[in-house]
């Protein structure tokens, strides 16, 4: 790092810089000003060994009455008007002066000072020939939101404490203050109950894991583990020290099979059940109809309460299908006592769940404690005191704001970091979606349609991270960041702050302190950008590459890896036949991947399409022009991929004049679980003049089986050669999905990539 860099994330909300340097040298002293909560001496503590390993610097601290900095000194006084997690830093070049009124908002500060130095002190070496020198600059910062969360699924796949340690660190430099340990689910119980032994010794290990999205396989591997209670003390702990509140999640009453497979009478059924080896939504459920459940439930969160000291308990409360309470006669006879009906909005088995979380509520509240659900407890009736996960959109914390509920906004479109971070094929696989960095820092928290009283209830954001595909610690990360350093800006700093081009700007620097800190944070955003859009009038697919900074683009069309002699990017690359585009961005300190994309031309590639029917909002794309530019899908279904499930695809493409055409070949995606089917049939039309259309050719599919794999699937309609100006397509989806699928009688989502003539 150069000195009087101020590349720092989150972006303080009041900087200025100044000329100059502190120098720091063994000569350097730490005072915490006398009569300080220990807290403060700490994170000095703390600090100072840091700095030492790194630099060999031995800034010795010390307590002093001090109502400022001396010289050569780095000072910290209590300032009570200052908020709690926020701080005051002056930056003089003989000496440093912290101001804060808690220990927090110090801590705070301390993150900020090991951004102004090298990246180097957040490793775990001695940094030899290293001038260790902070920027001068006043700084007077507080975050924005009072909670700034990051979510951890432990359950699908289980992670050690020295990796979860690892994870509370980089949380710690971002400046986030919760972390949410969903510790259970169907996959997986992870914590140790003393009171049920029984969920950790079964509960805690599943037979196998599927493999990728193919249902019904396996990989052959027992997977398992759980944390003791005394490992859990340490990470609330470890958690502590870095001014980070640990929020456990215990799911319910769905996501509960892992317990079930523990102990089968908490079931409707009364099973066998055993700890689930997929991933979805499962149909067990506990059996709220029995005072047994609440019995099991209430000691399970005695003891979750003993280990962790939250104000906040998370009780899950998404994704519980009714169907075994329906059918289910204790939950029935439950219904029927607590004089449960139906109504125009909500089923009496959603009103049971209603009744469920408001129980579980006033038991936790009893106990000084208050809950937090998912959206879904909005269903059949909010509990009264519960705070609001709103994941599947801003709704659920709109309407929750607006009846007065605390609520934190984690919505799927933009935090959900499981979600592809970059259209490229050869990332590994993630559950779906494209979460990439600018999405998640274009995301604002407070929704326009709240009022200013409203808006209050907007505690904060929050990232999720789940686990299905995530198997190791070095994937973990690079999921995590550098998403992270976006959404930790969200969290902190005032949207009038924001820009991203200047966040992009500083992302240099706290990719050197992840380097130090040794994670494996994906490198996207260092890359090449392609977009690309058909020009029906050259006949060609226009390549537009863009890349944060300065850094020059090289590329090739010919097949051959690019280097520094290859052609300079200065416009769009025009693509007029089949090729491979390769481009690399120069960066010298950087080892990144190129840009590789295939285009494959047809009779129908950069022709002027048109849709007559609407694809789906969400997977749109670049509509019709997506369906001709030559380009195949990738994993993503925001990869070339067009999406339809309200209607069907009609899709019309003019070859420009009369041509000899003899097959239509189009490409689908299955992913059943995602709610994505093959076609139910595809129909191939062909016209002279774009008014009359004769039908060329039919193919019908055979009904999705539950085994049947997954992937991408080509299909050809052959005819007789015929001379055609225009070629219509129609690609009718399920419209009812069948009985065994989750969503059994809802429309399936039909994914087209591309529709090639010939």
């Amino acid at each position: 790092m150069k000195a009087g860099n101020y590349d720092l994330i989150p972006l303080p909300n009041s900087m200025v810089q100044s000329e100059g340097r502190f120098v720091l040298n063994d000569k350097c002293e730490f005072i915490v000003q006398k009569g300080l909560d220990s807290k403060f001496t700490k994170v000095a503590e703390d600090f100072a060994k840091q700095l030492n390993l790194t630099s060999g610097i031995n800034v010795k601290v010390s307590t002093k009455a001090a109502k400022k900095a001396a010289s050569n000194t780095i000072t910290v006084v209590l300032n009570k008007k200052v908020p709690a997690e926020g701080y005051k830093l002056d930056v003089e070049k003989d000496k440093v002066l912290i101001e804060a009124s808690a220990p927090e908002g110090f801590f705070h500060a301390i993150q900020t000072v090991k951004q102004l130095l090298p990246a180097a002190v957040f490793g775990k070496t001695l940094v030899k020939d290293q001038k260790w020198e902070l920027a001068c600059a006043k700084i007077s910062d507080a975050p924005r939101f009072s909670y700034r969360g990051m979510h951890l699924d432990v359950s699908r796949h289980f992670f050690s404490v020295d990796e979860v340690k690892k994870y509370i660190d980089v949380l710690a430099l971002h400046k986030l203050n919760k972390f949410h340990f969903h510790l259970t689910d169907d996959q997986g119980w992870r914590i140790e109950i003393k009171k049920y032994p029984e969920l950790t010794t079964i509960g805690s290990q599943r037979a196998y894991t599927m493999v990728g999205k193919n249902w019904g396989s396996s990989d052959g591997k027992p997977h398992g583990g759980f944390y003791t209670q005394e490992q859990i003390k340490e990470i609330v702990k470890y958690a502590q020290d870095r001014f980070i509140t640990i929020i456990p999640e215990i799911d319910l009453p769905g996501h509960m099979v892992a317990a079930l497979a523990s102990y089968p009478s908490l079931g409707c059924t009364g099973g066998p059940y055993k700890v689930s080896t997929e991933w979805g939504v499962l149909d067990d459920v506990l059996c709220v109809g029995k005072e047994e459940t609440f019995t099991f439930l209430e000691n399970v969160l005695t003891e979750v309460m003993e280990l962790f000291p939250s104000k906040y308990i998370h009780i899950g409360g998404d994704e519980c299908p009714k169907v075994r309470w329906e059918k289910c006669p204790v939950c029935q006879a439950k219904i029927k006592e607590l004089g449960l009906k139906a109504d125009e909005k909500h089923s009496a088995e959603a009103k049971l769940q209603s009744y469920t979380m408001t129980r579980i509520e006033k038991f936790l509240n009893d106990k000084g404690r208050m809950i937090i659900g998912w959206d879904e407890i909005l269903e059949g009736g909010l509990a009264p005191n519960a705070t609001v996960m709103s994941w599947r959109g801003m709704e659920g914390g709109i309407e929750a704001a607006r009846q007065g509920h605390d609520v934190i906004m984690t919505p799927g479109s933009h935090l959900y970091f499981d979600h592809y971070q970059s259209l490229d094929p050869r990332e590994p696989l993630a559950i779906g979606g494209f979460s990439p960095v600018e999405r998640v820092y274009s995301f604002e928290p407070v929704p326009a349609e709240l009022t200013k009283e409203e808006a209050k209830h907007i505690l904060g954001p929050q990232a999720n991270l789940w686990t299905e595909y995530i198997e190791s610690e070095a994937y973990l990360e690079y999921m995590l960041l550098p998403r992270l350093a976006a959404l930790s800006e969200v969290q902190w700093t005032n949207a009038d702050k924001k820009d991203y081009a200047s966040f992009t700007s500083r992302i240099g620097h706290i990719a050197e302190i992840y380097d130090a800190m040794g994670m494996n944070y994906a490198k996207h955003i260092f890359e090449a950008t392609p977009s690309y859009a058909v020009n029906t009038e050259k006949g060609c697919v226009e390549v537009t590459l863009k890349t944060i900074g300065d850094a020059p683009i090289y590329y090739t069309i010919d097949g051959t890896e690019p280097t520094v002699n290859s052609t300079k990017y200065t416009a769009p690359v025009e693509i007029p036949y089949s090729c491979t585009l390769k481009a690399m961005v120069d960066r010298k300190n950087m080892k990144l991947r190129n840009v590789e994309k295939t285009f494959s031309f047809t009779k129908s590639t950069a022709k002027k399409a048109t849709l007559n029917t609407t694809p789906s909002k969400k997977f749109e794309c670049n509509g019709a022009a997506t369906l001709v530019d030559g380009i195949r899908g990738g994993k993503s279904y925001n990869d070339s991929w067009v999406g339809f499930q309200a209607e069907p695809m009609n899709l019309v493409i003019d070859l420009g004049e009369n041509t000899k055409v003899k097959s239509v070949r189009l490409g689908t995606n299955s992913a059943k679980g995602d709610w994505v089917f093959p076609p139910k049939d595809i129909t191939v039309y062909l016209s002279a003049d774009g008014q009359n259309f004769k039908e060329a050719a039919k193919l019908v599919l055979p009904e999705a089986q539950k085994g049947d794999k997954d992937g991408v699937n080509d299909y050809t309609l052959g005819f007789a050669p015929t001379q055609a100006k225009f070629v219509k397509v129609i690609v009718n989806n399920v419209t009812s999905m069948p009985q065994w699928h989750g969503g059994k009688g809802k429309a399936a989502n039909v994914f087209v990539d591309e529709v090639c003539v010939e």
